[in-house]
């Protein structure tokens, strides 16, 4: 069957071009990072013991996860977490199968507890977070759409919906997930005073980028108000100095512009994250599946994170329109912006979408050609979609 992939030129102006671009990325210890991180790891899991135990990856979706602020005491040299953060699990995940009971709640709690444990070191898993699964069974019609699969090797899809994807990254978006994993990978491990939840807000004006990030400190590495003050210049110069270094604009770098130093008002944390204090999170309301949130990009409201990986169009197709994307711009010259929608039918398999789209900005040189390499690529990936669900379930690819 012939696919329906429909290639077209636009003419409109590229970001790249344009006089305003705006960009965030809300990192791993952000609420709703934390909503992202946790649903995945439980579906990661569920799937692992599945494979396992059934031969099979069962009908699951833990995408409906919350993360209910505590409420906490930071003091320089060392606070405390006075009413715990709760964590609440819910979505659907199969319980029975062929007379064989799955533990999916114990599975569940655990992935989170774990997922919680290695993101946030200074939480405190006995005393400062409450981890509650309330997983149901799901409804009929949707789990008779996923035992359909066994009929066919690929999977039919489980909703009427789309994913989507663009590429090249701008400059502004490429700083500002260079930065994150700069801080994540490079400055926490020798400055264990700069927690997790910290979120990095991106302004290209013409040619000059603005980078307004929030910072929490930890206050058992803090003595005092100078500490705080060291860290937080110290954040904002290395910021600076990594994102200069990854392009040619002008960049200005500002930390914690929200202080009140005067007034000992101060992003100074317990655990390195706001969720101990006020900040809820929940699954889907932060980063897309590429990492940032890009207002001026077409984007999907799907949340990515949690949702099985082996027929739900929320995961797998903004995984794969990410992909294709990436790809084309890879190997394809001419190309200036690129955008990949791709859009299913509940039902039917999702290597045949009802339509997958493809929008391109092209420079003056471009080759005729550009049309149909790109749909020749779409194409492949279609044929190969199932190895995005063994790439997830392995967790190769990340959703936030």
């Amino acid at each position: 069957m012939q696919r329906n992939i429909a290639v077209e030129k636009l003419l409109q102006t590229p970001i790249e071009k344009q006089q305003i671009e705006i960009a965030e990325r809300k990192c791993i210890g952000h609420p709703d990072s934390l909503a992202d991180g946790i649903a995945e790891a439980v579906s990661r899991a569920l799937s692992k013991t599945y494979l396992e135990e059934c031969n099979a990856v069962l009908h699951h979706n833990t995408d409906q996860g919350e993360v209910v602020a505590g409420e906490s005491i930071p003091t320089f040299g060392g606070g405390k977490v006075t009413r715990p953060v709760y964590v609440l699990l819910t979505g659907r995940a199969t319980k029975d199968f062929e007379g064989k009971t799955i533990p999916t709640d114990a599975i569940a709690l655990e992935a989170a507890r774990d997922y919680l444990k290695n993101t946030l070191h200074y939480l405190n898993m006995e005393r400062d977070v409450i981890v509650d699964c309330r997983m149901g069974t799901g409804s009929s019609d949707l789990r008779d759409v996923f035992k359909a699969c066994g009929d066919n090797p690929v999977p039919h899809a489980n909703d009427t919906s789309f994913g989507i994807g663009h590429a090249p990254f701008s400059d502004l978006e490429n700083i500002i997930l260079k930065v994150s994993d700069h801080i994540d990978n490079n400055v926490r491990p020798k400055k264990p005073v700069i927690g997790t939840d910290i979120k990095i807000m991106g302004l290209r004006q013409a040619n000059e980028i603005n980078l307004t990030l929030c910072v929490p400190m930890i206050d058992r590495f803090c003595s005092s108000m100078d500490d705080y003050s060291e860290a937080v210049a110290f954040i904002r110069d290395d910021v600076q100095k990594v994102a200069s270094g990854c392009t040619d604009r002008k960049v200005n770098v500002w930390v914690n512009t929200g202080d009140r130093v005067d007034k000992g008002s101060i992003f100074l944390t317990v655990t390195g994250t706001s969720a101990e204090m006020g900040d809820d999170g929940s699954v889907g309301r932060g980063n897309r599946c590429n990492g940032l949130i890009t207002p001026q990009r077409p984007m999907s409201m799907e949340a990515t994170s949690g949702k099985n990986p082996i027929n739900h169009i929320g995961k797998i197709y903004n995984l794969l329109s990410t992909e294709i994307a990436m790809q084309c711009v890879k190997e394809i010259d001419g190309i200036e912006d690129l955008y990949v929608r791709l859009l299913s039918q509940i039902g039917k398999p999702i290597d045949q979408p009802l339509v997958a789209s493809a929008q391109y900005i092209s420079y003056d040189d471009c080759a005729a050609s550009v049309d149909q390499e790109i749909h020749s690529i779409i194409d492949e990936r279609l044929a190969d979609i199932t190895g995005i669900t063994e790439r997830v379930i392995r967790g190769e690819l990340k959703t936030f």
